[in-house]
């Protein structure tokens, strides 16, 4: 046994709660952010109800949660109800899912280390992280309810001229702590992947998962405290007395509410590509691994990672087309917008090259990986027209920007955070999946979500707001009430989908098969590890022999792999970690 293996914990509080083991660490972050993706979701087939139904209460829940106004959803519920929805669903279930549940998990263990850099460090994030929890669920208990200024909060919707009671300021407090927690986690998973990983594993030799994770981080370290900054400006601007963000008028100082969204967006928009590039990642090996041969491209594709997260911190303006800025500017972010394109098609093109003459097995880990790319090729070709100034300024602030946000963001990371589900399942909890379910739960879902998502395009084409509760209200949007019923039934069938999962992930959980090591014949350094792994999780490190998409090795007769960490000599071997 090594010496620098740390001891065992002992206590329930030191092993589940506050403890300093990164899987443990993980779970906890996957735990809440399920739980926040049931909230936002709920609140998602709310809202949809509304507009497709005006005057009817949602059934069950409505009499329950709205006695007040006999099961409706009021205008200002409304405002709420899309304002929290959005905020549950990018800091509360993608970001805790993705980033900081497999993050966690999947860093150390995929690079050969036998923890994160700075274990207490972690622990800290994920507490913080539980503050802003709090805070956030703490504002639909204060006097007039949680915050209704839309979920990019732009003053003065968000000022106390609107917003006047606590709600908002909480959500303020917890937009803060969810920087700092992430921010914590940047810092460790930064320093992890430069300094802890296994001898022999250069750049080039680390799967694109982890690419993805380190991108992401490295955007996180840089804008998100952009955003906290933001966050303490408008905290002062409601509890102080300042005027960050109030516009200034004759006789009397004042600040600039378009301020606030360019400091939303500097962030804004490299949290597109932090919330994506972890799912890119995942996905980039899933492909190569359930196609059984090498990922096409692979430094092209790392390559594209590195110039899309460059180039993200350079097109934040193209949100902002319609506040009157300099046509000059305008230009320029649009023809930025325009060229980070150019990467994203290159290794979507290498995605599809990845596939083509690939032995697939199309478990429901590959299945959830294939929806992504559909998705996403959706998502991505909408985006075009919202990069444009010409375009934008009749879309901006439509049900078109909502279809285009959520194919590329909500659909893609959802299905990028199945797929990873499914995948290390059996490493995280020692149990398997039940793979027809989970087949059933894939079908079940990307049917009706490209039909939400596609009609919002539509109905955003005829020119329906984003944040307009009802259409009767407007004589030329009444035509577009139907087809708002559909895209409602077809988004509360992609809800009740998902109890599929939910029955799939317990009853997996605690009544599953037993794992092998290595399930899916993988040959990336997790999969050398016991079914969980030991606490420790390398009893000795690993030297790396080989890149992480290593098929059809003719040195090995018995299959088609071979492991990063198996010995050229020797290969089919297996390691020192494998019992």
């Amino acid at each position: 046994m090594d010496d620098h293996i740390h001891p065992e914990p002992t206590s329930f509080i030191s092993k589940y709660i506050f403890s300093h083991d990164h899987k443990v660490i993980a779970k906890q972050f996957i735990f809440l952010g399920l739980f926040g993706l049931l909230f936002g979701g709920v609140m998602a087939m709310i809202i949809r109800w509304t507009i497709a139904y005006p005057g009817e209460p949602f059934p069950v829940l409505g009499k329950l949660l709205f006695s007040d106004t006999n099961g409706l959803l009021s205008n200002d519920r409304y405002a709420m109800f899309f304002t929290m929805h959005g905020t549950i669903m990018i800091f509360f279930a993608i970001t805790p899912i993705l980033i900081g549940g497999f993050g966690n998990f999947t860093i150390p263990l995929m690079i050969g280390a036998r923890d994160m850099a700075f274990p207490t460090l972690n622990m800290l994030s994920f507490w913080a992280y539980f503050v802003s929890v709090l805070f956030l669920a703490g504002s639909f208990f204060v006097p007039g309810g949680a915050s209704a200024g839309g979920w990019v909060a732009y003053p003065p919707l968000a000022s106390t001229q609107f917003q006047a009671g606590w709600g908002h300021t909480f959500w303020l407090f917890a937009i803060y702590f969810v920087g700092a927690s992430s921010t914590m986690g940047a810092i460790n998973y930064i320093t992890t992947v430069i300094r802890l990983r296994a001898p022999g594993m250069g750049w080039f030799d680390m799967p694109l998962t982890i690419w993805g994770l380190w991108l992401t981080a490295v955007l996180n370290a840089l804008f998100l405290p952009v955003l906290t900054g933001g966050a303490i400006l408008m905290i002062l601007d409601r509890v102080a007395g300042t005027h960050f963000y109030t516009a200034a008028s004759l006789g009397q100082k004042g600040g600039d509410p378009i301020l606030w969204q360019h400091l939303f967006w500097i962030f804004g928009h490299p949290e597109v590509y932090i919330l994506i590039l972890p799912a890119w990642g995942i996905v980039s090996d899933l492909l190569s691994f359930f196609s059984r041969k090498p990922a096409f491209g692979y430094r092209v594709t790392a390559c594209a990672m590195i110039a899309i997260t460059i180039l993200s911190a350079l097109v934040y303006g193209h949100h902002m087309f319609t506040t009157g800025m300099s046509p000059m500017l305008s230009e320029s972010f649009q023809i930025l917008t325009m060229i980070i394109s150019i990467p994203a098609a290159i290794f979507f093109e290498n995605w599809l090259h990845t596939i083509w003459h690939g032995q697939i097995r199309l478990a429901t880990p590959m299945l959830f990986s294939l929806g992504l790319v559909f998705v996403f090729g959706l998502g991505g070709l909408s985006g075009l027209y919202l990069g444009s100034i010409a375009t934008d300024l009749y879309l901006h602030d439509t049900y078109f920007v909502v279809g285009h946000f959520h194919l590329t963001m909500a659909a893609a990371v959802l299905f990028g955070s199945f797929a990873a589900i499914y995948f290390w399942f059996p490493k995280m909890f020692g149990r398997m999946m039940n793979d027809t379910l989970g087949k059933i739960h894939f079908w079940l879902s990307v049917v009706p979500l490209t039909a939400v998502f596609v009609g919002m395009l539509i109905v955003g084409y005829a020119g329906h707001h984003r944040r307009t509760p009802s259409l009767q209200a407007y004589e030329y949007l009444k035509p577009l009430q139907q087809m708002n019923v559909w895209i409602t039934v077809a988004a509360l069938s992609l809800g009740a989908a998902q109890v599929l999962f939910i029955i799939n992930f317990f009853m997996s959980l605690f009544a599953g098969p037993k794992a092998p090591n290595n399930p899916w014949g993988v040959g990336t350094l997790e999969w050398m590890l016991p079914s969980p792994p030991k606490y420790y999780n390398f009893e000795k490190i690993p030297n790396i022999y080989y890149g992480p998409h290593e098929y059809g090795n003719p040195s090995v007769k018995d299959r088609d792999w071979v492991g990063q960490w198996e010995d050229p000599k020797n290969p089919g071997s297996g390691g020192p970690n494998a019992h």
